[in-house]
């Protein structure tokens, strides 16, 4: 049976912080391991996290910079043979998520990416879903046609991160575009879908708190483009517009 390894990546995050560690030490899948990333949080925080040491494999607190780099920490300290991000505000729909994803790995050995859906729920309501994202199977022209895989929702082999190295900490608000850019494009990894509901993810995020923000992390994504080799076509943007506002519909 393989080992999965789940990263939280927390900064002040006292509100909900709670709600995602009972997420992951409440899934029935046993050979699970849970890494917990603290930017050195001046909260609550802290103190959520010492009185859940016995769900925690490991934990460190210190300065970084940024989630990315938090992130990479995390990578790092993972003893798992797959690995995925769960949010500090964010929690898996059920208590099979993790046993019915690593059922995939677990049958296939070659497999090394596998992505289900999101849903985007209210902050103090996680019951009421405010957008959907359902993704597809990954083809040539994924990315293309404005696609890209919810990142909370992806899975990938420890392999993975050995090969295509890990988050490129040049992009403050598109790292996890240009990495999924980056092993889905240039490697030839091999990719699953299932469409299941994985995730349930509080509205917010760094990339969408401010217009300016939103206008940064689509000047990241063109840029993620232009630095692996490969010309953004003209109609990207559009694309990615008109997936997100049918993700509300």
């Amino acid at each position: 049976m393989l080992k999965i390894s789940i990263i939280t990546v927390t900064y002040n995050s006292d509100s909900y912080l709670c709600q995602a560690i009972n997420s992951v030490s409440s899934q029935n899948y046993p050979n699970k391991e849970y890494v917990i990333i603290d930017g050195k949080s001046s909260d609550g925080t802290l103190s959520i996290i010492k009185q859940q040491m016995q769900q925690i494999d490991e934990f460190i607190s210190e300065s970084d910079v940024g989630i990315y780099d938090a992130m990479n920490k995390g990578i790092a300290l993972c003893t798992g043979d797959v690995i995925g991000l769960l949010n500090s505000d964010d929690m898996y729909t059920d208590e099979n998520v993790l046993k019915d994803i690593m059922e995939c790995f677990n049958a296939d050995p070659d497999l090394d990416i596998l992505y289900g859906n999101l849903v985007y729920v209210k902050t103090g309501n996680t019951n009421e879903i405010v957008r959907k994202w359902y993704s597809k199977p990954y083809y040539n022209n994924f990315f293309e046609d404005g696609n890209v895989p919810p990142h909370p929702a992806l899975f990938l082999r420890s392999r993975v991160y050995k090969k295509a190295g890990v988050f490129d900490l040049q992009y403050k608000l598109a790292a996890d575009y240009e990495y999924m850019f980056r092993i889905f494009k240039k490697y030839n990894f091999k990719s699953k879908y299932i469409n299941r509901l994985t995730v349930k993810m509080r509205l917010g995020g760094a990339t969408n708190k401010s217009f300016k923000n939103i206008l940064d992390g689509n000047k990241e994504i063109l840029k993620a483009w232009k630095n692996n080799g490969l010309k953004a076509p003209i109609k990207l943007m559009f694309f990615r517009i008109i997936k997100r506002l049918v993700q509300f519909v």
